[in-house]
């Protein structure tokens, strides 16, 4: 089979692009520039054309033969390689369908994490300690590491770890060996339209699944699916085991380390050894987690910055960063708000009114617009600060000069201070304070 992958050097489809290539498959691709796998691709001899994609390789290459065009989500519907492709009958699939071929053509046994919060961290914390424990796991994170690459692929892995999007249903696409969910909260009105669909959409992925952890209530609990005999039990992990800043971070790592004990439990059973473990060891591991790409990150001394942008996870986030906010010593909390996508502030609005509890001053930005309904009204900041039980410590502001000197002076005085954003704000943020750019 030949594969041509549309932005192949992204840290999303390179490591795709390797394991097709160890499948046997006949891979090659283009990217607009080099990405961090680039090397490794080449390396793996897969043929890869860098620079504007117009189609004149892909043309190439369906004249020697092309059985399967794989693009990423954030390619136009009119980008030139996808109009090619489909003009020529090729078939044509975003990322999710080829992800799950390759995992039932490999054997990997799937950990996939879901869920509306949690699941880049949880993901790779799973990642962070399978590669402590040199499991043989190759994984695919929706985010940057500062201890890995986004993305890896080795011959001989067994496990698949990856970060499955609920987004577009883009998750149920797959029948995951392990599925892990931290937590599961209205979201995404534009493809689920009530809250009933999008509860189903994670039953339906729990049902296919052939063993869950999930979090309810607080507490960790695993279940076999399908199997009558088996009740639901707690994890043997638990929150109050790590001493990770903030609950939410404390309930992702013992999602996490009992996920990694399943996989180490699986291969003792696979070699026949008895099952010897050192739950100390693995707790420590976690403990020594060092963050990720746009989770609560670190960008300058008392400067953080958050892909938080739904009630529940604010509040989850806010409470880590007070508690951070006392171990470095700081005066407070003072957070910039960035929501995105109007359509979703319709669904979430209310859950807003005690999310800010504890901060100490709340700067709230225009709503990042992105696929909206264009028949509801934009609500405006004034609108949002009207609904907060604790209105009178936030303003409107625009990221502009005067908030950036503002933000300043509070860093000059010892305060924390959190952007939370899954929009243009980050960058923003980081020009202000020299953090490095960050690369999706």
């Amino acid at each position: 089979m030949n594969v041509y992958i549309s932005g192949i050097d992204g840290v999303g489809m390179g490591p795709l692009a390797l394991m097709a290539k160890a499948a046997g498959l006949n891979v090659c691709g283009s990217d607009l520039a080099e990405g961090a796998i680039h090397g490794e691709l080449i390396n793996a001899g897969i043929e890869v054309s860098i620079g504007a994609q117009d189609s004149e390789f892909l043309r190439k290459k369906i004249e020697e033969g092309v059985d399967w065009f794989v693009y990423t989500s954030a390619l136009p519907k009119e980008h030139a390689e996808l109009v090619l492709a489909e003009q020529a009958g090729i078939k044509c699939t975003k990322r999710d369908d080829f992800t799950a071929f390759l995992v039932e053509k490999l054997g990997l046994k799937m950990i996939a994490v879901a869920g509306t919060h949690g699941k880049t961290t949880t993901t790779a914390m799973i990642v962070w300690a399978a590669l402590k424990l040199q499991l043989k796991a190759s994984y695919i994170v929706g985010t940057t590491l500062g201890f890995a690459s986004s993305g890896a692929y080795h011959e001989g892995d067994k496990y698949f770890i990856y970060e499955a999007d609920e987004y577009d249903r883009n998750f149920l696409k797959y029948h995951p060996w392990l599925a892990v969910i931290p937590s599961v909260s209205y979201d995404h009105p534009d493809i689920y339209k009530t809250r009933e669909e999008y509860a189903g959409a994670f039953s339906q992925f729990e049902e296919q699944s052939q063993k869950v952890i999930r979090c309810f209530d607080g507490k960790i609990l695993e279940k076999v699916v399908g199997d009558e005999e088996k009740l639901e039990v707690e994890g043997f992990y638990k929150p109050k085991d790590f001493k990770l800043a903030g609950e939410a971070r404390r309930i992702d790592a013992a999602l996490a380390a009992n996920a990694v004990f399943d996989m180490q439990q699986n291969d003792f059973r696979e070699t026949g050894m008895i099952v010897d473990y050192n739950s100390v060891a693995l707790i420590d591991i976690m403990n020594e987690f060092p963050g990720v790409g746009r989770r609560f990150e670190k960008i300058a001394d008392g400067i953080y910055t958050d892909y938080g942008h739904h009630p529940e996870e604010i509040a989850a986030t806010i409470e880590m960063a007070k508690e951070q906010a006392e171990i470095e010593g700081k005066k407070g909390l003072i957070v910039v708000y960035q929501p995105h996508q109007n359509t979703r502030q319709h669904e979430v609005r209310e859950g807003y009114r005690d999310a800010f509890s504890g901060v100490d001053k709340l700067y709230w930005l225009p709503t990042y617009l992105t696929r909206e309904d264009e028949s509801l009204a934009v609500i405006t900041p004034e609108e949002f600060i009207a609904d907060l039980a604790n209105s009178e410590i936030a303003e409107v502001a625009q990221a502009d000069e005067e908030l950036s000197a503002k933000l300043h002076d509070y860093q000059k005085e010892g305060f924390l201070v959190l952007m939370m954003t899954a929009g243009p704000a980050d960058g923003w943020l980081r020009k202000q304070f020299g953090g490095k750019a960050y690369e999706k």
